[in-house]
């Protein structure tokens, strides 16, 4: 996998794609053209706070959770054990900052590519990152890359 066709979301991406409008719109017109990546931990986080959230919010949970489900599908959900090799490295980047997130970072790691964030806590631990009010500018680029098939 190169660095320019891929990848890994962080947990807040896959809530806002399900509460909100940009980020599902983004994966919509460019999701088949880059590999999206997720650790399983970022759909389970998500589940998990999602009550909360609604509550907060208002919404229909039992419809956002499963809009939570079909986003799950159309992303490559990765097991822990698929970047348990990276786990050191990747607690060494992120630091204190939030050591919950290395799986997030492990993956990157793993796969060779940067982060899709809203959260600061990745900046800096030597990875690329986009937020999703510039990751268009990624996706269009990948749209007009090459295949590497």
């Amino acid at each position: 996998m190169t660095s320019h066709k891929a990848l890994v979301l962080d947990a807040n991406i896959a809530v806002s794609a399900v509460l909100g409008a940009r980020v599902g719109f983004l994966l919509e017109r460019y999701g088949d053209k880059v590999a999206l990546f997720a650790p399983e931990v970022v759909f389970a986080d998500a589940r998990r706070h999602m009550p909360t959230v609604v509550a907060k919010r208002g919404g229909d949970l039992a419809l956002i959770l499963r809009s939570l489900a079909d986003l799950e599908a159309i992303i490559a959900v990765e097991p822990e054990e698929s970047y348990a090799a990276w786990r050191d490295e990747a607690l060494e980047r992120i630091g204190a900052r939030d050591p919950d997130d290395w799986h997030v970072v492990a993956l990157a790691l793993a796969v060779d590519c940067p982060i899709w964030t809203e959260d600061n806590d990745f900046f800096g631990a030597g990875l690329a990152t986009w937020t999703t009010d510039r990751v268009e500018i990624f996706f269009r680029n990948a749209a007009t890359q090459p295949s590497d098939e």
